[in-house]
């Protein structure tokens, strides 16, 4: 896999999870927990991207 197929996967996978948090914010019976968890998923893709882009 290239890095720029690799990245593009990533960022597939972080709008994946910033629509399910979306989501889960809106949900008045949402678990906070795992809204906090789904957050924590998202930055550590990010973080990942941001050293595969250096």
């Amino acid at each position: 896999m290239t890095i720029s197929s690799h990245l593009s996967e990533l960022k597939r996978k972080h709008e994946a999870l910033s629509e399910k948090v979306e989501a889960a914010q809106r949900s008045p019976g949402a678990d906070p927990l795992s809204i906090v968890e789904l957050k924590k998923q998202k930055l550590r893709l990010k973080e990942e991207m941001t050293r595969l882009m250096n």
